[in-house]
């Protein structure tokens, strides 16, 4: 299990230390949304801020591309210093390229899909892909609501990595919090990405851990309650 801020969410004023907070907060990744202003109608920032942010840590660096043209992107985020870059399936007939692109450059291979799309057009991808990035939201803008129809979506990638020879992640991204992550986890999410909820907390360390917790608990087998001892009655023969 895998808890990955996103740094959409921090404070853009002081970076450097946003990042220092999360070295010290337990989660395992940092998630970075690079918005371009055509895929999704938001910006957030390019592979200059990454480079500069990756003396800082030694996190791993999950780079979400909601790019039109993310062909031009890879080997500057390559660059840059991410560990794995993720695309969108709604790039259609560039995505089997785009994936190539992607692990000839020796980085993690991510694949995600929005809201409105079949999640079957991701199934020929499965085998290629260390990541499958199921947004649950409507990508561009932090602080949206959780969508819940997207449930099903998870438990289908789940049933699909039980029954076939892949081994992916499954990521949920979009108005994560304790309550929605513990719905994502039963579902079959490993990887639980969240901004407001995590860098939105003066307390990042403490929020990550809560976050933690609801996901431990909401996929832990009940605990079985021993039965009473059974006192055997006298046979009839016996009174």
């Amino acid at each position: 299990m895998i808890i990955a801020p996103s740094l959409l969410a921090a404070n853009y004023g002081r970076l450097a230390r946003e990042v220092t907070r999360h070295k010290v907060s337990g989660a395992e990744w940092l998630h970075l949304d690079i918005m371009d202003g055509h895929f999704v109608p938001n910006l957030s920032f390019g592979p200059g801020i990454v480079k500069a942010l990756r003396p800082l840590t030694r996190t791993f660096f999950d780079v979400h591309l909601m790019c039109s043209k993310p062909e031009v992107l890879l080997p500057l985020f390559a660059d840059a210093g991410a560990d794995q870059i993720t695309v969108h399936v709604e790039l259609g007939d560039r995505v089997s390229h785009l994936l190539w692109k992607i692990r000839s450059l020796g980085l993690k291979v991510g694949l995600a899909i929005n809201p409105p799309t079949q999640l079957a057009t991701v199934r020929p991808f499965l085998s290629r892909i260390d990541t499958l990035l199921i947004m649950t939201v409507n990508p561009g803008f932090g602080g949206q609501e959780f969508i819940e129809e997207c449930l099903p979506k998870i438990q289908q990638a789940h049933a699909w990595r039980l029954t076939g020879a892949h081994a992916f992640h499954i990521e949920v991204d979009g108005g994560i919090n304790e309550h929605t992550a513990a719905d994502c986890a039963r579902a079959g999410a490993d990887v639980f990405v969240a901004g407001t909820a995590l860098f939105g907390r003066p307390n990042l360390k403490a929020a990550v851990a809560k976050l933690r917790r609801a996901v431990h608990q909401a996929v832990a087998p009940a605990p079985v309650r021993p039965s009473r001892a059974h006192k055997p009655g006298k046979l009839p023969s016996q009174r």
